[in-house]
């Protein structure tokens, strides 16, 4: 999976770090302050938005009145403390970035989350040293499925896209690498369970543990 690879791209959540199950609750109790009952469509229509984007969804959709720094300020501060003491990494994500930084391959960030929700973990699990570049889709100016924050951050990076391998959850964020003209392999998250067909369908390969990338059990899905 490595071969010719100079560039290793992660998304954050659901990828890089175990933090998908609480955003299920920050929705519910979230909305339910304002007496409205959680869509079961929702996590679907948002996923891959941008943090802002997300933000103007829920505004248009429930009709806040809240302007969208104030949706975003609340959720972050319902969301950093977990963020900071309660997300853990996915399996097998540190040994595979000392591997990454010992074999000098280049390693950068692209998240739909947050830069303060981004910062608080990378802090509280001392993921700093191992990434060369961290970007937000609010900065790169649109969420996935567009391929303008993997673009950027490979630019960013100076490795071309042919060059880049992505590890990504959701095919939203799968389609976004696609777009780019990067590989990428889906990492398996139980939020994104329903969906494995479709995953599987899009990505190059499949893992359940970032080991299986380094002991070559991996799963290749395309040719």
């Amino acid at each position: 999976m490595l071969e010719n690879v100079k560039a290793v791209l992660f998304d954050l959540d659901g990828t890089l770090v175990d933090s998908m199950w609480m955003w299920g609750d920050i929705d519910v109790e979230y909305l339910g302050k304002y007496g409205i009952e959680l869509p079961k469509n929702l996590q679907n229509e948002i996923e891959g938005m941008s943090f802002s984007e997300t933000a103007a969804y829920f505004k248009s959709k429930f009709g806040f009145a809240k302007s969208l720094d104030e949706i975003k300020a609340e959720w972050i501060e319902m969301a950093k403390d977990k963020y900071a003491h309660e997300v853990p990494m996915k399996p097998g994500a540190i040994n595979f970035l000392h591997y990454l930084k010992g074999q000098g391959i280049r390693t950068g960030i692209a998240t739909s989350n947050s830069r303060e929700l981004l910062d608080a973990v990378m802090e509280s699990l001392e993921l700093t040293p191992y990434f060369d570049c961290c970007m937000t889709s609010c900065e790169a100016g649109a969420g996935k499925p567009a391929p303008d924050i993997y673009l950027m951050v490979a630019e960013n990076l100076g490795i071309s896209p042919e060059e880049c391998l992505i590890f990504e959850d959701t095919p939203a964020g799968i389609k976004a690498g696609i777009n780019a003209g990067i590989r990428v392999c889906a990492v398996e998250e139980p939020y994104c369970a329903a969906r494995k067909e479709l995953i599987c369908e899009l990505a190059d390969y499949y893992i359940e543990s970032f080991e299986q990338v380094l002991d070559g059990s991996y799963r290749r899905l395309k040719v």
